[in-house]
């Protein structure tokens, strides 16, 4: 089984994870807009990424699991939208793809990792205590979005026989 854990956001990431090991973490693919050149996710990228990832694999044989993202306290009107349109985002280019999608809340699955009320860089350090052959691509601490995605995968990789 191909499981796609996805960290939604302008600077989210995208791991493919297959039988217990990471085949590959891509950043979320933006484009700019308007004048500001403010970024925004890239649906048609986005889709071309998984596209050519899961060309081998059969729909029923794959599961996409995005983070359950809401409003954050503190977090602009303005921000909360484009996070929002994000997500929304993702789950239509999954809709249209015929994936499975499955969400799972933070809380949930930083619970499980022992990483409630951490540092954000804490997911981080446990990828890559976890993932140790991965750890040249978590080098920096905005790499902290790819670790996200990675626990993502890998907690819904070792939690799924309950859920089905």
């Amino acid at each position: 089984m191909l499981i796609i854990g996805i960290d939604p956001g302008i600077s989210g990431s995208i791991c493919f994870f297959k039988d217990g090991k990471i085949l590959e973490v891509i950043e979320m693919p933006t484009m700019t807009e308007g004048k500001k050149n403010k970024r925004q996710v890239n649906g048609s990228q986005i889709f071309n990424e998984i596209s050519k990832r899961i060309s081998k694999f059969e729909n029923s044989d794959i599961r996409v699991i995005i983070e359950q993202v809401s409003a954050m306290p503190g977090q602009g009107v303005t921000s909360m939208f484009n996070f929002g349109q994000s997500f929304g985002i993702l789950k239509g280019i999954c809709s249209a793809m015929q994936l499975p999608m499955y969400f799972v809340r933070p809380a949930k699955w930083k619970k499980y990792f022992g990483l409630i009320n951490s540092e954000k860089d804490a997911s981080r350090t446990r990828a890559i205590e976890i993932f140790p052959y991965f750890s040249s691509q978590l080098s920096k601490k905005k790499d902290s979005n790819k670790a996200d995605a990675m626990l993502i995968a890998n907690y819904y990789y070792e939690t799924f026989k309950l859920d089905e």
